[in-house]
């Protein structure tokens, strides 16, 4: 009897090496801090805190509504 395969069995490939950042990541996502967790960027204004700045601040931040 002959061969059950022809040609013979090949090898197995070498896998190519995966790319890290597709890999699933199971850790806790409340460990770290995420950028909004913050606050920064919230009312903060440069300059000094005289009477004009605070009016000014008062108007661009009042909704829409309120005019």
């Amino acid at each position: 009897m002959g061969e059950p395969y022809p040609g013979g069995m090949s090898t197995a490939s070498t896998p190519e090496p995966r790319d890290p950042k597709a890999a699933l990541i199971f850790d806790d996502p409340l460990d770290e801090q995420s950028s909004d967790d913050t606050d920064r960027g919230w009312g903060e204004r440069r300059g000094g805190g005289d009477a004009a700045d605070d009016l000014k601040r008062f108007l661009d931040e009042k909704p829409p509504h309120h005019l």
